[in-house]
């Protein structure tokens, strides 16, 4: 049985054939669907899994309670990946209580014609379990509007009794169960708590899920770790990837920090190019901006790199720049889908330059300045650098100072 704590247990499940997460974002080592049970006086589960996975799922339920009936469960979030076996859930425990907000209920009706054995909660509402208590934080549009957190935390003993936690603690153990805030992508690969396994390859695809997920809502994430500014948290128990005990401070500070928009001082170079010139340009910049002393600097052709990890680094980095070809009396495809993609995650605070090249009509640079005028809003660095067929002297000498441009004020604000 893969207990986590006491009488709380880990029964969720590895997704390792899909290749892309909610059809957009690559899953190159998976990811896993977590879902928890509390075996109390009353019988509780937090959050489901995907609906393609519910037999190995009842399987992991069962192992731990056998035949014995679930009280509750708690929907945290109703993305269907964690909602989907809601409804089977039912047929196989008729009686089952559905813990949940208004706003989930609203959405339960629409996706599974769930309109019954419902208990809503509001922010700060508790039910008792018998030895636990489950306390519920709303904390909405992280990352839609019905998301909420569950707090598990001992249940007031009898007066003159006293529970005291194995790290002396005397409020005992508390349990934060935190929907798809704290995730990342990633299957499970035999451990499911971060003290058992080595979670090098979880940094960065946390980045990169919140990045990818939850970007774009930096404010209500802030407005979240506001709501738990104080509360003791011995583990969180996320929807996607480990459950974390040994590194609890540092995951809350990675969501902080990515949360405010704040970055390192490093240099994104995004570029499009069809025959080898605006790619050439990238490279004098890169080089440029690495003889100025910037050290964190990555390259990538948006028709190659998926954007996801374009995207995840932007959330790492303070500073940009973007070059792409004309194309169609327009901006190159694939750097028009990028651009419109940062637009939506809401970026703040980053550092712009931009270069393009044609063969005969010009159009990208102006373009991209379009983009940032209208959408993004980043600070402008160096002049944009515009090529006429290919580099010459002139715009080698341009691409150099826009990479020296921008390490400059990278480093100016370290």
């Amino acid at each position: 049985m893969k207990e986590i704590t006491s009488n709380i247990y880990y029964v969720g499940v590895n997704d390792r054939n899909k290749n892309l997460f909610e059809g957009l974002w690559p899953l190159p080592n998976g990811v896993s669907y977590n879902s928890y049970l509390i075996d109390d006086e009353k019988v509780c589960l937090i959050d489901t899994v995907e609906v393609d996975f519910f037999m190995p799922y009842l399987e992991n339920i069962r192992e731990v309670i056998g035949e014995r009936p679930i009280d509750y469960v708690v929907v945290n979030h109703m993305e269907p990946d964690h909602s989907g076996s809601l409804a089977l859930l039912r047929q196989f425990y008729p009686n089952i209580q559905i813990i949940g907000n208004k706003k989930t209920f609203d959405m339960m009706a629409g996706f599974y014609r769930l309109t019954d054995g419902l208990i809503e909660v509001k922010n700060g509402d508790s039910i008792e379990l018998g030895a636990n208590k489950l306390s519920f934080v709303l904390t909405p549009m992280v990352h839609w509007p019905e998301t909420m957190m569950t707090l598990v935390t001992p249940s007031q003993p009898p007066r003159g009794e006293a529970t005291v936690s194995p790290s002396g603690d005397d409020r005992g153990v508390s349990v934060l169960f935190s929907g798809d805030a704290f995730g990342c992508f990633g299957a499970l690969n035999g451990a499911y708590v971060d003290e058992q396994m080595n979670c090098d390859t979880f940094w960065l695809e946390m980045t990169r899920y919140y990045s990818n997920i939850v970007g774009k809502y930096g404010t209500p994430v802030q407005m979240a770790l506001k709501k738990l500014a104080g509360v003791k948290v011995d583990y969180i128990c996320s929807t996607h990837g480990p459950v974390w005990h040994e590194y609890v401070e540092k995951v809350i500070g990675i969501y902080d920090r990515l949360s405010k928009y704040e970055a390192e001082p490093g240099l994104v170079i995004c570029y499009g190019t069809m025959y080898g010139n605006t790619e050439r340009a990238a490279e004098v910049i890169a080089r440029s901006a690495a003889q100025a002393g910037l050290k964190n600097i990555v390259l990538y052709n948006v028709s190659k790199t998926h954007h996801s990890y374009i995207i995840r680094d932007l959330f790492r980095y303070k500073g940009l720049i973007v070059g792409a070809p004309t194309y169609n009396t327009g901006l190159y495809h694939e750097m028009n889908v990028l651009l419109d993609e940062l637009s939506q995650k809401d970026i703040k605070g980053r550092l712009f330059g931009w270069f393009g090249s044609f063969s005969w009509a010009s159009k990208a640079v102006s373009e991209i300045t379009r983009w940032n005028e209208e959408k993004l809003h980043y600070e402008q660095v160096g002049e944009p650098v515009e090529i006429k067929q290919a580099l010459n002297d002139a715009t080698i000498a341009q691409c150099e100072a826009l990479g020296r441009a921008m390490a400059e004020r990278l480093l100016q604000a370290e």
